[in-house]
């Protein structure tokens, strides 16, 4: 049995743990066949702080730097609301991002043939669509100091958060956004608000210049986001690669998110720089939420984690044949009208999530009979 490597698993809360099963019982379905990859398994997000009263222990953090490839569910709940902010359960995520240096977000938005009416979009606006929104993870607002509440001398409060960027995180990130968009359809638009924003007219300088220098043979467009917000509904299928930065990057990605029917079917993988050996530490996640109001009831859309699962095959263990062959099968099952709640349409066959994840391993074992 060949080793492919190990990842970690951290299935966190709400549907976390039902949607990371089912990526269990793919990665049995790739053993069964002669490629194993170990899993190692921890608690984050709200689980780690029940236990441990904290989102993320030092020791998880260790483990997640050891290992290097993390399979991430989903973080927090309404139980944890009115915790303190830096015990509140996205913590444990956002310093992972930044501890792994995780800065390349890849958000995926393909519109699957058989999920075209299922957009919130009309048919012809959606019908083909296949963008990458790269977002910038950890610099910018998210992180930029100084940050935090404090009362005024009158009594009331002022809140401060610091968007802030250096050209060498500008041009890392642009970097690896025309890197994709050579393997693509050669277009980057890139995205900020360089007509109010400093951060804005740094991004775009710098991103040019990179464009210049090192990539003249990519299609370059600079794009405001709020315009950008707007022909993502507009005519989503003019962009390529979008490339933005932390906050707008979140924004976007959501709004992307909906072209294609569902939350449930986005998913992600957040990237560092290359080692010495090549390899990326990386992070895999849907880029849904933890959805409490479905936990343990067996309707969570497992698909998203198990596309995200295929990207950490393809770009994290180099089993690129594999994440293709997954890819097709989840395109199999809703060619053949198997829908969770979240995409479900009339005519359509409704499952849970492990009836999902049947579906799913009965077209794996198809495609090698």
């Amino acid at each position: 049995m060949a080793q492919a490597g190990t990842i970690l698993f951290l299935p966190g809360d709400g549907i976390g743990p039902e949607i990371m099963e089912q990526v269990k019982r793919v990665i049995g379905w790739l053993a069964a066949r002669g490629i194993e990859i170990a899993v190692e398994e921890d608690l984050v997000g709200g689980a780690a702080y029940d236990r441990h009263g904290t989102p993320l222990t030092e020791e998880t953090l260790d483990k997640a730097r050891r290992i290097g490839t993390v399979m991430f569910g989903a973080v927090g709940g309404p139980q944890y609301d009115d915790l303190p902010f830096e015990k509140k359960p996205e913590r444990g995520l956002l310093r992972l991002r930044k501890e792994l240096g995780l800065f390349a977000n890849l958000r995926p938005a393909i519109v699957f043939p058989a999920l075209a009416d299922a957009s919130s979009l009309k048919r012809e606006l959606v019908e083909g669509l296949d963008i990458l929104i790269l977002r910038e993870l950890t610099g910018g607002v998210y992180f930029g100091e100084p940050r935090g509440i404090e009362e005024l001398p009158d009594g009331e409060k002022r809140a401060v958060d610091t968007q802030v960027y250096t050209s060498p995180e500008i041009r890392r990130i642009a970097r690896v956004a025309f890197e994709l968009a050579r393997q693509r359809r050669g277009r980057v638009t890139s995205v900020e608000k360089a007509n109010v924003m400093y951060t804005g007219v740094l991004w775009r300088e710098v991103v040019q210049e990179v464009h210049d220098a090192e990539f003249p043979d990519v299609a370059l467009g600079h794009m405001y986001a709020d315009n950008c917000a707007m022909q993502l509904v507009r005519q989503p299928k003019q962009f390529d690669v979008i490339v933005t930065d932390n906050l707008f990057g979140d924004l976007l990605s959501d709004a992307a998110a909906m072209l294609t029917g569902s939350l449930g079917m986005l998913p992600s993988a957040s990237l560092g720089a290359p080692a010495a050996d090549g390899r990326r530490k990386a992070l895999y996640e849907p880029v849904h939420g933890s959805a409490p109001d479905i936990a343990g009831q067996d309707k969570a859309n497992p698909l998203a984690c198990i596309l995200s699962f295929a990207m950490l095959l393809r770009y994290s263990l180099d089993l690129g044949a594999e994440a293709d062959r997954l890819e097709r099968a989840v395109a199999a099952v809703l060619e053949k009208g198997y829908r969770t709640p979240d995409i479900a349409q009339p005519g359509t066959t409704l499952v849970g999530t492990s009836g999902m994840g049947d579906r799913l391993l009965a077209e794996l074992d198809a495609s090698v009979a």
